[in-house]
């Protein structure tokens, strides 16, 4: 690989509410937490896997007809024209 070109990454604790987890990213910040004898920048975050919907599960869409069954139902009168 060719040096000097990557960006530099740092080890980063991010926060979302009551959850955090730990990564490395080039994004840094003025706060810094000593996990495990590694200074880690602190990241809030306002959506993660931990509180967005999607991911969680609490939000359910229902589909009651599958998606070829509304194509041939939207369809259906111009595919007879």
């Amino acid at each position: 690989m060719k040096k000097n070109i990557h960006p530099k990454v740092s080890p980063v604790l991010y926060v979302d509410g009551d959850h955090s987890w730990t990564g490395m990213s080039t994004v840094t910040s003025n706060e810094t937490k000593n996990i495990d004898g590694v200074d880690h920048y602190v990241v809030p975050v306002d959506i993660s896997s931990f509180t967005h919907p999607f991911y969680t599960g609490q939000k359910k869409i229902v589909d009651s007809a599958g998606r070829v069954e509304k194509f041939m139902r939207r369809y259906a009168n111009a595919a007879k024209k």
